[in-house]
């Protein structure tokens, strides 16, 4: 008896990742900072997260920097409010509010507000250090770690403009889904360093469509920023990109419904 009890819990259990695994919404649109254009939320913020969840969107993109004290915190530029987040420490930086009164995000407290649902996926961009290499490799492997720590690895994919930095968290987790940023590597050589794929510039694509079939040839997926226009949304639609980020996923989310 307690044989099939154990063997309907393990099932119960499997059954559970499963559906977490499969429920995330696939319809190409990532919000970049999170959907905050529309309603005035600030960028990078627990309220834009919330509106790209609440839009539905596929994912929802926030930047990850590294404080002097190693905390990891979300925000787009390398100062927040007019310091340096690098060369502050995390108490520092709660001197000072976001213009919607939140404090500055931690990744563990973002990450665990996005885990409270299974429809956005969290797309978490680990910024290249302004001081060394040393310190980008550092945030890619702590920002694998916590993703790990809070069990957060169903949610989460990974970009970056640090090559040296999404290797060293690919090396941290083999597994993780890490994507470059930068454009100054072929398909061909992200797939033999272990990428998941490319999130590339729109103007670059165009250039070089040819790197988005031969991408999709060798498994990697495809992704292009900050696409805005609708012209370039069509264009990359048409292309059969994975993913587009925007600042406006209302207007992509309406213009991929009126393609169906």
């Amino acid at each position: 008896m307690q044989h099939i009890i154990f063997s309907f819990l393990l099932m119960t259990i499997f059954t559970q990742i499963s559906l977490a695994q499969s429920s995330f919404i696939q319809n190409k649109v990532i919000a970049h900072r999170g959907a905050w254009k529309t309603q005035s939320f600030p960028q990078n913020s627990i309220a834009s997260l919330q509106e790209a969840i609440r839009l539905r969107c596929q994912g929802s993109e926030f930047d990850v920097w590294m404080t002097a004290d190693e905390v990891l915190v979300v925000n787009h530029d390398h100062d927040f409010q007019g310091m340096s987040i690098e060369t502050s420490t995390y108490e520092e930086l709660l001197a000072q509010s976001l213009p919607n009164g939140e404090k500055i995000p931690t990744l563990k407290a973002y990450l665990s507000e996005g885990m409270q649902q299974k429809s956005t996926k969290l797309i978490l961009e680990f910024k290249p250090s302004r001081i060394s290499i040393a310190r980008s490799e550092r945030l890619g492997e702590l920002a694998v770690k916590t993703v790990q720590e809070l069990g957060a690895q169903d949610w989460v994919d990974y970009i970056t403009f640090s090559y040296e930095g999404g290797v060293k968290a690919i090396a941290t987790d083999p597994k993780a889904k890490v994507a470059y940023l930068n454009g100054d590597k072929s398909p061909q050589e992200l797939k033999e360093a272990g990428f998941y794929g490319f999130d590339y510039h729109i103007s670059l694509l165009r250039r070089m469509p040819q790197w988005i079939t031969e991408a999709k040839a060798l498994g990697l997926t495809t992704n292009s920023w900050t696409i805005n226009l609708e012209d370039d949304m069509l264009w990359l639609l048409d292309q059969g990109v994975d993913f587009i980020t925007t600042d406006e996923p209302e207007k992509l989310l309406s213009l991929i419904q009126s393609k169906k």
